[in-house]
């Protein structure tokens, strides 16, 4: 294959959406820093647009994929300056940025340096560069999808007996597939960013939805009920390990609502409570991709709503019958074959003695040489004279890096000593304990500062909190402010395109769209006190103020006497 054949000569750089090993945990290749890359061709799946490459040969995996993604989108010419200075010749770029304002900017900065950028399906054309080009797209799949639909790519996973059944007429499920489909499944929950069940899989399996790996991410854990009919101990209600996500409708059993948020799991009411409900709640949290686990209650609104994208079909090689036992998928209306839904790309694998088949029910998006672009515009109201607002949340929009969660490391001064951080967030999760002498807070602070992602900094600090109440700093409600605005004015002085960009935003009112956070946003009713906003144009009045007089300053004429 043309693909591996371009292993054997390039250096590899996965993409944003990469999908082989995992998305939440995506693995790039290490790759040896003893010696220079002088001479050497690059290829990239996707166009570089951040600091996705932080050196052309050192990589550590990313956690979380809104991580990934994020490094993708911000300060693009950290990783073209590292490819320039490494002295490769040659780029080869998978596939265009989907995030239009930083498409083709890495491809520009590489050709004024000198280096040859090839884009497969572009500059590089025949049946070769095809099979690569589509090798990209598929493993990019993902983004693409959330890119062209708004929302994230879902799959849809169920194992069946010969005759379409999912469990036998009592409910009993245990076991349809092989060990091996099960492992398949865990090493799937790995790669995505939540998992969906309804509550009639709570009731009847009580479910971990773990990917029981070491090392293995596992996904925040959804489970959809109206009614919240569901049991008092369940566990998924340990959320020890991963966050669990309960979404109902308002004013449903708020007794049960009081007892599970006290255990650390979140609920989310909606005023009537649908899969795309819950799959825009999903793109709002910046997931990519989730695996609905569901029965056919479930899954017959989710495909009908269009919110399932491929389906993962496992087939035993059992018959177990029964008019009442369950199928994969309930009653979608159709009255006649010519109705049914009918799947593109569809693969045949077997997996121990069951047989997988996997096929798409939309069309892959970008599987043409032009890939989708992500409008992801600046969310601007009102025109540049007037006193408009800007709104800002998911790390990859324009103004991303305006969002704690950006990657951008601040060193900051602690106890007389400088401390780095991988994000403003990992640094003021730390702070809910610095400065507490007790072991196990010292532990949290640490285990936060090593968090592989913001994502995972900022659970791992809230859950600590909620746990250990008794640990966090005694003043810390009154302090949270300040601390927050000391490490965004650090992370804006390093940064001077942040500076800059945060600059340009004018006289505008700067509003965190978070429909989470009613403190630092404006949560999910506008409401919130948006307290980040204020505190990002009270630091723009700070630089703007600065600019005034290193201008008045310039314009004091010189004694030359």
């Amino acid at each position: 294959m043309y693909l591996k054949e371009l292993c054997k000569y390039v250096f590899f750089i996965m993409s944003p959406g990469h999908l082989h090993d995992k998305i939440d945990s995506c693995y790039v290749f290490r790759m040896s820093t003893s010696r220079p890359a002088f001479g050497v061709n690059l290829f990239r799946r996707m166009q570089p647009s951040g600091d996705l490459e932080k050196a052309w040969c050192c990589f550590d995996y990313v956690y979380h994929v809104r991580e990934w993604l994020t490094m993708a989108c911000h300060v693009y010419d950290v990783s073209s300056k590292a490819t320039m200075q490494a002295g490769v010749l040659r780029v080869i770029v998978g596939l265009h940025h989907p995030l239009q304002h930083f498409r083709g900017k890495a491809i520009t900065a590489l050709r004024k340096a000198g280096i040859i950028v090839d884009v497969l399906g572009e500059d590089t054309v025949g049946d070769r560069a095809q099979e690569a080009l589509e090798a990209c797209q598929y493993v990019n799949i993902p983004l693409l999808y959330t890119a062209t639909h708004q929302l994230p790519f879902s799959v849809l996973k169920y194992a069946m007996t010969l005759d379409g059944k999912i469990a036998t007429s009592t409910g009993h499920s245990s076991w349809v597939s092989s060990k091996l489909s099960r492992q398949r499944v865990l090493e799937t929950r790995g790669r995505s960013n939540a998992v969906i069940v309804g509550g009639n899989t709570v009731r009847r399996d009580d479910p971990r939805l773990t990917a029981r790996q070491e090392n293995c991410h596992s996904p925040v854990r959804i489970v959809m009920s109206r009614g919240l009919d569901l049991p008092e101990e369940a566990n998924l209600w340990d959320v020890s390990i991963t966050p669990t996500i309960v979404m109902t409708q308002r004013g449903a059993r708020n007794d049960l609502q009081k007892k599970l948020a006290s255990k650390g799991v979140e609920i989310v009411e909606f005023d009537f409570l649908t899969p795309r409900d819950v799959m825009n709640y999903c793109y709002d949290c910046g997931f990519l991709s989730v695996l609905w686990e569901c029965g056919g209650t479930l899954s017959a609104p989710a495909i009908s709503a269009g919110v399932i994208h491929k389906v993962m079909a496992f087939v035993a090689p059992k018959i177990i019958g029964g008019v009442r036992a369950p199928s994969p998928v309930g009653e979608l209306g159709f009255l006649e074959m010519t109705q049914a839904l009918k799947l593109s790309n569809v693969s045949y694998e077997q997996v121990g003695p069951d047989l997988l088949i996997s096929g798409y029910l939309y069309p892959i998006p970008g599987m043409q040489v032009d890939a989708p672009m992500w409008e992801e515009a600046p969310y601007v109201t009102g025109s540049n004279d007037e006193k408009s607002v800007i709104y800002f949340h998911k790390t990859w929009g324009f103004f991303g890096a305006f969002s704690t969660f950006s990657p951008h490391p601040v060193s900051m001064e602690n106890d007389g000593k400088r401390i780095s951080w991988h994000s403003v967030e990992h640094y003021y999760q730390a702070q809910k304990f610095n400065g507490v002498k007790d072991r196990m807070a010292e532990k949290f602070a640490k285990d936060i500062q090593a968090a592989d992602c913001p994502e995972k900094a900022a659970w791992l600090g809230k859950n600590f909190a909620r746990q250990h109440p008794d640990l966090l700093q005694p003043d810390w409600q009154q302090r949270r402010t300040g601390i927050m605005y000391e490490a965004l004015a650090k992370k804006f002085s390093l940064y001077p395109d942040l500076r800059n960009l945060l600059l340009s935003t004018n006289s505008r009112l700067l509003v965190n769209s978070s429909p989470f956070d009613v403190y630092w946003g404006c949560g999910r009713n506008g409401m919130g006190l948006n307290q980040l906003g204020k505190l990002l144009m009270k630091l723009r009045a700070e630089f703007e103020a600065v600019e005034i007089v290193k201008l008045h300053k310039s314009s004091i004429p010189k004694y030359s006497g």
